[in-house]
């Protein structure tokens, strides 16, 4: 892949914000998911030649962060809150009622490539849970009743995979 001169100077923005490359890596992994869709082999070591890392380095943050992803994923991010809080208030129900209406369980992608679904372990919502998030925008207090019009809602139109 090797980034071109345009990319280069997209990535010299980025990094400008930042003291040393290491602090930047994150930034910049995640700018290489929003210009790729995941997070490659080849790019994850484009993004260390970049930044002047090990590669190692890089894929230890890739494989710790939940929002970086390593793999191909769906158009749309699912991340369903497991936390004790959403479990309490009906994670169940909507877990379930997302892997009926999708057809796929968690670390899954539908067979058209739109939805991804993961646990996350808290989305910081405790006080309106149950609570996912599909993409950046947070959904709380969702029913699985309400599943369904934010699969709709989101059906079709342009993601944003992080």
């Amino acid at each position: 892949m090797s980034f071109s001169a345009e990319d280069k100077t997209r990535l010299d923005e980025i990094r400008s914000h930042y003291h040393d490359a290491r602090a930047a890596s994150v930034s910049v992994m995640r700018w290489v998911q929003r210009t790729n869709g995941y997070i490659s082999d080849e790019s994850l070591q484009d993004a260390a030649e970049y930044l002047g890392l090990p590669a190692a380095d890089l894929e230890g943050l890739a494989t710790f962060y939940n929002l970086l992803f390593r793999k191909p994923v769906g158009n749309h991010v699912i991340k369903v809150c497991d936390s004790v809080s959403c479990w309490m208030c009906g994670y169940e129900r909507v877990r379930d009622r997302l892997r009926e209406r999708l057809g796929i369980g968690f670390g899954e992608t539908s067979e058209d490539r739109e939805f991804t679904l993961l646990p996350v372990v808290c989305l910081g919502n405790c006080d309106n849970a149950p609570t996912l998030m599909v993409n950046d925008h947070l959904y709380d207090r969702v029913t699985p009743e309400g599943v369904d019009s934010i699969l709709e809602a989101v059906r079709g139109h342009g993601g944003n995979r992080g």
